[in-house]
Formats: structure tokens, C-alpha cells, sequence
């Protein structure tokens, strides 16, 4: 897989990159285990547990009904869903851009090869975990009507991306300053339980606790997505332009950090770590 090759021109090389791209991408699905399946599954047993941990504290503060007209356990996964989607695309993105990794020493191995990998394996398994699930619940407890599914895919795909933007921002700081840049995203992390809006309706909340969150663009996806799920809602104070505006921002800055971050790093600055 990891061997030099010489390219007669830029369609054979573009080729050969996908075919890279996706032996490291089935490589990045397997994780730390022999086979995908297991991976895979593991990502399902995830999402159940924090699927059930949201349940649980709904029950235990009193809400034991959608506050949307529809499924109660879907509007809970229709935060939960998008919410670790968005949340293992940093992850993964922050964790694949090393240049300093064992693997950037094979050609034709790179950086963007890594990330891509990385970020299409995140995506891959979180899918698949949400038709798993969704079609359980579906066939063996009470059938599901989503209103919109392919806005609702869109906003999965968004949250995916707006990910992928604050990873590659976390990737392209952590080789300069690694004790911040490991604080800060473990902060971001936690601070999305509450900053994404899964845990209630934005048309409910006051102005004044809209303006603390509405800066983050997962949380007007998160909104978004739950007009597209339910027929009863429609979204009046979120906008998919600016989770989109921002996502991509967010993607040039990082890339543009990475590019210059590579230009720079050396193998001596992990040497005493």
C-alpha cells in the first residue's frame, strides 16, 4: 500500500491517492482492532450509551415527552446523533494531522491523506451506527416518520464538517503549543453537552440565552436538523448559512495552519516529551 510509485500523469496520480485514501480510511474504521466489524460496532455501543445517558436525565428532571409534537427517543437522538458526529470528526482530525507520525514516513503517505482518511472513517461509522439504530428502534419498537430525511442527512453532513474545521484549528496549534491545544479541546468538548442545543428547543429560550450559544454553529445545526426531523417545528432563530459560512471558514484557517505548521515541525520538538 505505502510505496513509492511513479505516475505517467495527474489522472493515474489522483487514482492512486483515492486508492491510498482508502486502504488508510479501512485502516482508520478498524481502529485499534483486526477487524472493521468490531470498530464499527463499538461506535453503535457508544452512541447507545450516551443515547441512554440523555434518556436517564431527561426522566430524572421531569421531561418524559417531546417537547415536539412526535417521538420522544427521536428528538433525543436528533441531538444526540449530530452531536457525536461533530464531536468525533474534531477528534479524529485533531488526532490524523501529525507529521511527525510513524506513518508520514512512507511514501506516498501525507498529511491530507491522513486527515481525509480520518475524517471519511469518522463519517462512515457514525452512519452506519445511526441506520443501525434507527432501524431497531424502527422494526422491533414503534415505527419513526422523519419529515425531511434528506435535510436531516445534510445537517449530519454538516456537523461532520463544521468538525472537521475546528479539528483541523486543534491539529494545526497542537504541535506548538500541545499542553493548550489537548486543555482547549477537551474543553470544547465538554462545553458542546451543553453549547449545542440537544438538550432543548431554541424557539423556547430566552434572547438572552440565545445569545450565549449562537455563536456556536453546532448548535444551529442541532436546530436545524430537529425542523427537518419533526413536521411540528420550524427553526426561527438558527441559520444553516451561518453554520455553513463558518464551517468553511474554519476549514481554510485550519488548512492554512496544517500547511504552515508542516512547512515548520521537526522531529525535535517531541524529544523531551
Amino acid at each position: 500500500m505505502l510505496q513509492t510509485r511513479r505516475n505517467a500523469n495527474t489522472t493515474q496520480s489522483f487514482f492512486s491517492t483515492l486508492e491510498v485514501i482508502y486502504y488508510v480510511t479501512v485502516r482508520s474504521v478498524r481502529g485499534g482492532n483486526t477487524n472493521a466489524i468490531i470498530g464499527i460496532m463499538l461506535n453503535i455501543v457508544q452512541s447507545l450509551v450516551m443515547i441512554a445517558m440523555f434518556l436517564a436525565m431527561y426522566l430524572l428532571i421531569g421531561l418524559k415527552s417531546s417537547p415536539i409534537r412526535g417521538d420522544f427517543l427521536l428528538y433525543v437522538m436528533s441531538g444526540v446523533f449530530l452531536f457525536r458526529t461533530h464531536i468525533q470528526a474534531v477528534s479524529s482530525t485533531q488526532g490524523a494531522a501529525n507529521s511527525l507520525g510513524s506513518m508520514m514516513q512512507h511514501a506516498p503517505m501525507n498529511t491530507i491523506i491522513s486527515i481525509t482518511s480520518a475524517a471519511l472513517a469518522s463519517l462512515y461509522k457514525q452512519v452506519f451506527a445511526i441506520i443501525v439504530i434507527l432501524g431497531i428502534y424502527h422494526l422491533a419498537f414503534t415505527p419513526i416518520t422523519i419529515d425531511n430525511p434528506i435535510g436531516a442527512m445534510g445537517m449530519l453532513i454538516l456537523a461532520w464538517f463544521s468538525g472537521l474545521g475546528v479539528g483541523l484549528i486543534f491539529a494545526a496549534l497542537n504541535p506548538w503549543f500541545p499542553k493548550f491545544t489537548t486543555v482547549a479541546s477537551n474543553l470544547y468538548r465538554r462545553a458542546n453537552m451543553i453549547a449545542s442545543g440537544k438538550m432543548f428547543l431554541v424557539n423556547t429560550l430566552p434572547s438572552n440565552m440565545i445569545a450565549l450559544f449562537s455563536w456556536n454553529p453546532l448548535f444551529h445545526i442541532i436546530d436545524q436538523n430537529k425542523g427537518f426531523v419533526f413536521l411540528h417545528y420550524t427553526p426561527r432563530v438558527t441559520s444553516i448559512d451561518y453554520a455553513l459560512q463558518v464551517s468553511i471558514v474554519l476549514i481554510f484557517i485550519g488548512m492554512m495552519g496544517e500547511y504552515y505548521t508542516r512547512q515548520y515541525v521537526s522531529a525535535s520538538w517531541s524529544a523531551g516529551k
